[in-house]
């Protein structure tokens, strides 16, 4: 379902930046006195969207222009929640288990998600860690953001959660892949004084 959504929604982005283009296109080469088709509205720089005639036309009617408004105004909100939607990262709520018995177990996502986080948390030079999981149920990956002590070294930080804390989570899933993006930062500390 997620990826027909996602699809859907790349071919709503697609067209609406396709008609975007072509009315900016449009309209600006109308406003520099160019060739326009024919059924264009807007021909020539003096041109204007709205009358006179169609802006007084509904003048009198005292429901008009309150509805443009909130039209207009629920246009763009709905804009805004699809742009903020387009930065949303879909988060695993559930990880498909093989139980070895031929039926299947799921194990929500933020239990796995918290056991990740402890495991990696106790790994020497690791100050705290945050675990996030996507994708699909029955092929789950993982965000890890590290964050190191002054002391610790990047590399065996890396060896120790893939050697440790990734390994038991794919072999107590039974998955036969876990991948992970491993994000790191190092804590801020306060400078040594040397006597």
């Amino acid at each position: 379902m997620r990826v027909v959504l996602r699809r859907v929604n790349r071919v709503l982005l697609g067209l609406a930046g396709l008609l975007l283009v072509v009315g900016g296109g449009a309209v600006l080469a109308a406003a520099l006195d160019l060739s326009v088709p024919s059924w264009w509205p807007w021909s020539g720089p003096s041109d204007v969207l709205l009358t006179t005639a169609q802006r007084q036309r509904w003048r009198d009617e005292g429901w008009w222009w309150p509805v443009v408004i909130a039209v207009l105004g629920l246009v763009v909100l709905l804009a805004l929640w699809w742009l903020l939607a387009q930065f949303r990262r879909a988060r695993l709520t559930e990880v498909l288990v093989d139980t070895g018995d031929g039926e299947a177990a799921t194990l929500r996502g933020r239990a796995l998600e918290g056991v990740l986080e402890a495991d990696a948390t106790a790994q020497e030079g690791v100050a705290r860690a945050k675990v996030s999981l996507t994708g699909r149920r029955t092929a789950p990956r993982t965000r890890v953001a590290l964050h190191l002590e002054p002391y610790a070294s990047p590399g065996d930080a890396l060896t120790t959660l893939s050697a440790q804390a990734l390994a038991h989570a794919r072999t107590s899933t039974g998955l036969p892949a876990l991948p992970t993006e491993a994000r790191l930062r190092a804590v801020k500390h306060r400078a040594r004084r040397v006597a």
